[in-house]
């Protein structure tokens, strides 16, 4: 997670970790990127105990500030796309929408927005795909069953769409 404002990072880390997950925490995006490349290839080198690794994909998800120390978030987010197209990335921003939007257009990759100010809960609903979940579960999808196969945001919304393409060409 790249954030700049280091009281911000510990409220999200310390939320993110009572829920289990494992955070890493940067306060720039020059930093943020040695971490990430640092991950990466440590992800090539020992793909060995879960699935994403096995993918060459370090974290679950990069969390970026739009507007961060030495690099800004969509910097990093071209960076991190340009080594690995399959990492799941969201940044944070209070600017205005379209700023964000018109910026985010210039990457080469899929980036998902979250607008600050935002609740501690609605990081974690994204991080935890809950509403990804939630629309599979409206589908009759065993989603505890699901959840045992550990799968990428990536890999859950393909499944999403595909069983939401089936519905409707039924």
């Amino acid at each position: 997670m790249g954030e700049d404002e280091s009281a911000i990072a510990d409220v999200y880390d310390l939320a993110l970790e009572h829920r289990g997950h494992d955070v890493t925490v940067t306060l720039d995006g020059l930093e943020c990127t040695e971490v990430y490349d640092k991950a990466l290839s440590q992800a090539y080198i020992d793909p060995s105990k879960d699935q994403r690794s096995s993918q060459q994909i370090p974290f679950d998800v990069v969390i970026l500030d739009y507007r961060m120390p030495k690099k800004d978030g969509i910097e990093v987010a071209k960076h991190i796309i340009s080594c690995n197209p399959h990492q799941r990335i969201i940044i944070a921003s209070a600017y205005a929408n379209e700023t964000v939007q018109d910026s985010i257009k210039q990457l080469p990759g899929v980036v998902e927005v979250l607008r600050k100010p935002f609740r501690v809960d609605a990081l974690v609903d994204i991080i935890e795909d809950r509403a990804v979940y939630e629309e599979l579960q409206k589908m009759q999808v065993k989603v505890e069953v699901l959840k045992e196969h550990n799968l990428t945001h990536e890999e859950l919304v393909d499944l999403m769409n595909g069983l939401k393409k089936l519905m409707k060409e039924k």
